[in-house]
């Protein structure tokens, strides 16, 4: 396959992962209106035990898969790929199954283990195991889209991203609609619907994936007799490179549900307020503002992570000044995006939450606290993504493994303190420590392996803080004009954001054009599309 076609797939897989990514992310405003804190509460304590089991059954699959079909077909050795193909599909099932008894069967102790008290447990037990179901489904689809993509097929995977997720989506809001509005139903309804949206959204996914296996099946049959080359390695090798593939994967894909379900996992114990003021922090810090913070985590990692086949390219071929020009451009364009959206977000954090979520005085000032301190997270979310990715395109993905053990060690050792001494900011301080170690053990295997000079981003940084400080006393002006950053009406809210979203920007932009710095973050932008 020509390399224009594989830069077009691969652009076509990053846009519907920033599309799907993104519908997940919104589709909670309309949903927490419906259902409130109660519904929303009860779905991120589903979705997080969920998405850990789920990572762990798929095993990092389409990476993984792809990476292994890709590899044994460019040896002409197509019989591999097909025959891990058909062997995965039992052992996905088994694997689904697995997770799915699990899940399932142990809902009750999971619940029983976060200190859920007694009257809220049944929820979240019926929840937990209502989401369950969709492991069934997922891995078998997981494997489909790997195997596609290990032949360049881009578009299989994309369409059945997109398909998903509108399906999943859509059956939430509508289910959610119709329980609330149309039959005064109460939020669990809802949240098991919710929940259950899962598997529709799956089977919508996998029926995406058969239709393209039928209709390309003669092709893909017919690759294997276009080589006469042979390679018969055994099933415990075929599986044991697999795995050696996709435990790293897995790792950067539970890293932030590992936090969440330690702050889950703790609220109870060590927050010390009411149970209904520990529900409003828990679905704040870990759905309602968790999902606006991963806004500009999704955009800066989808653009900066789509430079690491770049690196994988000239680090094989040991050109070490190419690799380390490529890890510049990746942290440039993170810290360029995310480091002046987090902070414009926390400056906003009031704002943005009593527009989206609640006005009311209780809710709002918990909901903005959260995010006020929540949104700089983003920052570390991003830098650790984005190192993870420079470890595996350097053949060091290992690393990512240690340091994710580490961050989570400490996270799990400060929680309990910082939720007593700081209240409902300690999670968030714990996550910022937890997650600042991981990323600095990522840094330093990075400049082990190729000599990187920190020096190279450094001047940049240092503008792009500068610019930010100025964005964030330009929007401090607005609030001026509006009395302060606590909103009394959702209108005004929305045209304090507005004008400081235009304000801000503006200022930031005008900066970074003056210096010269948003001419070359442009101009790498290009380097990299053209690479």
């Amino acid at each position: 396959m020509s390399a224009s076609k594989m830069i077009r797939g691969a652009m076509i897989l990053t846009i519907a992962a920033f599309v799907s990514r993104l519908l997940g992310i919104l589709f909670i405003i309309p949903y927490n209106a419906l259902t409130g804190t109660e519904g929303t509460f009860l779905y991120g304590f589903a979705y997080t035990p969920y998405a850990i089991m789920l990572s762990i059954s798929t095993m990092g699959l389409p990476l993984a898969v792809s990476k292994f079909v890709s590899k044994y077909n460019a040896m002409g050795d197509y019989q591999s790929g097909k025959r891990l193909l058909k062997s995965g599909l039992l052992l996905m099932s088994i694997t689904g199954v697995i997770g799915f008894l699990i899940l399932f069967l142990g809902a009750p102790y999971i619940a029983d283990i976060y200190g859920v008290p007694a009257e809220t447990l049944p929820d979240v037990v019926l929840v937990t195991r209502v989401v369950s179901i969709a492991i069934l489904v997922v891995p078998v689809m997981s494997l489909m889209r790997g195997y596609f993509q290990g032949y360049q097929s881009m578009g299989p995977t994309a369409v059945s991203q997109v398909v998903e997720q509108i399906v999943r989506i859509a059956f939430i809001l509508i289910g959610a609609f119709l329980v609330m509005k149309v039959f005064s139903g109460s939020p669990v309804t809802a949240a098991a619907l919710a929940t259950f949206a899962a598997f529709v959204g799956a089977v919508a996914g996998l029926y995406v994936m058969l239709h393209y296996w039928v209709v390309r099946r003669p092709y893909l049959n017919n690759m294997p007799q276009k080589s006469n080359r042979r390679y018969k390695i055994s099933y415990l090798s075929m599986y044991k490179e697999l795995v050696t593939y996709a435990v790293p994967f897995v790792a950067v894909g539970i890293a932030m549900q590992l936090y969440q379900a330690i702050d889950q996992g703790m609220a109870f114990h060590y927050l010390e307020y009411g149970k209904r003021i520990k529900e409003i922090i828990i679905t704040d810090l870990t759905v309602n503002d968790q999902k606006m913070v991963m806004i500009p985590v999704t955009l800066a990692t989808s653009l900066a992570v789509s430079a690491v086949p770049a690196i994988i390219k000239s680090y094989s071929m040991g050109k070490i000044a190419d690799v380390n020009n490529k890890i510049t451009q990746a942290f440039e364009l993170v810290l360029f995006l995310t480091i002046p959206a987090s902070i414009g977000l926390s400056i906003l954090g009031y704002m943005v939450h009593g527009l989206l979520f609640e006005i009311g005085p209780e809710k709002l000032q918990i909901g903005g606290q959260v995010l006020m301190w929540y949104a700089p997270t983003a920052i570390f979310f991003a830098m650790f993504q984005v190192t993870a990715s420079i470890l595996q395109g350097i053949n060091h993905q290992r690393v990512t493994l240690v340091s994710l053990g580490v961050g989570v060690l400490i996270k799990i050792l400060l929680n309990p303190a910082f939720m007593k001494f700081f209240g409902l900011v300690g999670p968030v301080i714990a996550t910022d420590i937890g997650y600042a170690v991981c990323i600095l053990i990522n840094l330093i295997a990075v400049k082990r392996a190729t000599d990187y000079h920190f020096s190279m981003i450094v001047q940049q940084l240092i503008h792009i803080v500068g610019y930010t400080v100025v964005m964030g006393l330009a929007i401090q002006l607005v609030f001026l004009l509006f009395g302060g950053n606590v909103p009394s009406s959702r209108g005004e809210a929305m045209i304090v954001i507005i004008l400081s979203v235009l304000i801000g920007a503006a200022v930031y932009l005008a900066l970074a054009k003056w210096t010269g710095l948003l001419r070359r973050v442009v101009g790498r932008l290009r380097e990299q599309k053209a690479s």
